[in-house]
């Protein structure tokens, strides 16, 4: 199964709707929390190509976006084939 990493910050919606997909999908995440760590949020918008919105969600070496984006992918129905597909070695 992928690795899923989710940039979150206390109080934020949206990061619990992703969460809370995941969660209902039995899907383990790693969550990086940026609230106050300006430096985790400069390596969030390096790995992002400098989006600044919250939650940003990587499956594996995929990056996915945000809750609209991981909420789409489920509604395509795509979701679960990306969360099956093995980690790539780095």
């Amino acid at each position: 199964m992928a690795s899923v990493e989710i940039y979150t910050r206390k109080y934020c919606s949206y990061c619990h709707f992703a969460k809370e997909l995941l969660t209902r999908k039995g899907v383990a995440f790693h969550e990086i929390d940026v609230t106050g760590d300006a430096d985790i949020r400069r390596q969030m918008n390096e790995r992002t190509h400098g989006h600044k919105t919250l939650p940003q969600i990587f499956i594996g070496e995929k990056y996915i976006g945000g809750c609209d984006e991981l909420y789409a992918l489920e509604d395509a129905g795509e979701l679960d084939q990306l969360l099956q597909a093995p980690d790539r070695p780095a």
